[in-house]
C-alpha cells in the first residue's frame, strides 16, 4: 500500500515500506517464548501474552546499536 505522501523516489518508497512491515510485525518474547511482542508506542513494546514491556527501538524492537551494546555486556561479565 503506497503512502501519498511518499513521492518522487523508489528507494524512498521500499525504505518506507521496509520500516512500516518491521513496525508492525510480532517479535519473539524473551520471557514467556512465544512470538507475541507488538508495537505498543513508539519505541515501546509490550508481549501480548505475559504483559512483559521492553524499551527498544522506534520502528523495531532490536537495534544494531543496542545488539552491539548487550554483546559488549556479556563479554564485561566473563
Amino acid at each position: 500500500m503506497a503512502n501519498p505522501s511518499i513521492r518522487y523516489g523508489a528507494s524512498i518508497r521500499k525504505r518506507y515500506n521496509k520500516i512500516r512491515e518491521e513496525k508492525r510485525m510480532r517479535y519473539l518474547c524473551d520471557v514467556c517464548g512465544k512470538e507475541a511482542v507488538r508495537r505498543k508506542g513508539s519505541s515501546i513494546w509490550e508481549c501480548r501474552h505475559c504483559g512483559t514491556i521492553y524499551a527498544g527501538g522506534a520502528y523495531s524492537m532490536k537495534t544494531a546499536s543496542g545488539s552491539v551494546a548487550k554483546r559488549l555486556i556479556e563479554e564485561i561479565k566473563k
